[in-house]
């Protein structure tokens, strides 16, 4: 008899650990999955895919308006929230149904119960004792609202897809990718939208050109922003709600939304019974092969918080179950990693930021701003900003920036070079689509600026490389 239930116990059934668990059976591997809540994570019930759905939406409400400046007479009637949840609720349990299927087509065992250990090579799963040669680790993350009064009265962005209506002024506290995002949904459809943030500009950690650009566009679209300010407490006032800022001032809403950020969801695991290390934040600590502190017991996603992306957390959930069962070990690299804001207008990037690369050693930088051609016509104050990162040594791209329309579809093309390397006389020679926003990209020919340039006495001085 085998001495093991299972040679591979997965707990979370997400992105990651569906992808580790279905390669990992396909290898012949006796897997098991469990998953508490719902099969393919917090991106496809309540994160990546329902919200793409409602920027979508969000963005049929300004086509409409521009019509008329193509000659197109549309009258924009109000707009059908409940129609819009149904059709994203739909598909959303249409996606959710394949996770679940993709395992059992593989001939993986599925749990739908919640599992914790009992002991480094024990689980209780829904009440059950199983056992399994080698753990991983997937459960993702949960959100997590501000430590003030009357907190419970917001919602996290959980419960953006439970609301049955659209709030008439909602208030959003945050600036990260989901407080931008559902700002720009809101807004979009309809809503009077004041955001509240602590730092000067918001998406704090992306290349300051950008930032500035979303910050404008914002205000460009009527999105009224606090900056500098954090959230007191949270009251009821008749039907509405109350949210008073460090400041002293007050915002009235029908709806508060906390986007204050997300922590690795490791609280239930039983993770000390197993000798599992997690750091202050309760992320699983990890070494570069994605082993915990017991190398039988892996960890993947954004449990690990490492960098928090769909995409990644399936890469590094394949490339995992390749090494142990399929004899092809290898990493998933986290360099160079493409990414998307779906903001109003999008921004994605790859790469280095300006910031990130001067305190390498000096850079150059290539950077336009301009009205793409569809809103010289709509006369909308939509405009692109696209800027290339260049190492001055190596003319190597080191990384490539957009906000503007379809930034996202843009940059996946972009990443490509960027991870082969591509210097800019490779971008230089390459010939533009034509007229397209994206043939900006290879006609960079004018540098705006250098960066990163080591002081004249050494490198203690400012903006010296390192």
């Amino acid at each position: 008899m085998a001495a093991y239930d299972f040679d591979l116990f997965v707990i979370g059934g997400g992105s990651a650990g569906v992808r580790c668990g279905r390669i990992a059976a396909g290898y012949g591997a006796r897997v098991a999955v469990a998953e508490a809540r719902f099969w393919g994570g917090t991106c496809v019930n309540v994160g990546c895919v329902p919200k793409k759905i409602m920027v979508n939406a969000a963005e049929y409400g300004a086509w409409a308006d521009d019509a008329r400046a193509f000659g197109w007479d549309i009258a924009k009637g109000a707009h059908d929230f409940a129609a819009l949840a149904a059709a994203r609720d739909a598909e959303v349990t249409r996606l959710s149904a394949i996770y679940s299927r993709l395992l059992t087509n593989a001939g993986a065992t599925v749990f739908d119960a919640h599992a914790s250990f009992i002991d480094p090579h024990t689980l209780d799963v829904g009440g059950k004792r199983v056992t399994a040669e080698r753990i991983v680790i997937a459960t993702g993350g949960q959100t997590v609202k501000p430590l003030i009064p009357g907190a419970d009265l917001g919602i996290d962005s959980d419960g953006v897809f439970l609301l049955k209506a659209l709030p008439k002024r909602i208030a959003i506290v945050g600036s990260g990718y989901i407080a931008v995002e559902f700002a720009g949904v809101f807004r979009g459809l309809g809503s009077e939208v004041e955001l509240i943030y602590r730092a000067e500009r918001p998406l704090r950690g992306f290349d300051e050109d950008m930032r500035a650009a979303l910050d404008e566009a914002m205000e460009a679209d009527g999105i009224h922003q606090h900056r500098g300010e954090t959230p007191e407490a949270l009251e009821r006032a008749g039907e509405a709600l109350q949210l008073r800022l460090s400041s002293g001032r007050v915002i009235a809403a029908d709806t508060v939304l906390f986007a204050t950020g997300r922590v690795p969801n490791t609280a239930t695991l039983g993770l000390e019974a197993a000798g599992v290390t997690v750091s202050a934040t309760g992320a699983v600590v990890i070494d570069a092969e994605h082993a915990t502190s017991q190398p039988h017991i892996f960890a993947i996603g954004d449990v690990t918080d490492r960098l928090n992306l769909t995409p990644m957390a399936t890469a590094v959930g394949h490339a995992l179950a390749d090494t142990l069962f399929g004899k092809k070990p290898r990493r998933a690299s986290y360099e160079n990693v493409p990414t998307a804001v779906f903001s109003s207008p999008p921004i994605a990037t790859v790469g280095l930021t300006e910031e990130e690369a001067a305190a390498r050693g000096p850079v150059d930088i290539y950077l336009s701003r301009f009205t793409p051609l569809r809103h010289t016509i709509s006369k909308r104050t939509r405009r692109t900003t696209m800027k290339l990162v260049v190492d001055q040594k190596t003319r190597r791209v080191l990384g490539a920036h957009m906000l503007g329309d379809d930034a996202a579809e843009i940059m996946q093309g972009i990443g490509i070079a960027v991870v082969m390397g591509a210097t800019k006389e490779d971008f230089d020679r390459t010939i533009g689509i034509h007229p397209t926003a994206a043939e900006e990209f290879v006609t960079l020919r004018t540098r705006t600026r250098e960066a990163g340039i080591p002081a004249p006495h050494g490198p203690a001085g400012a903006g010296a490389s390192t």
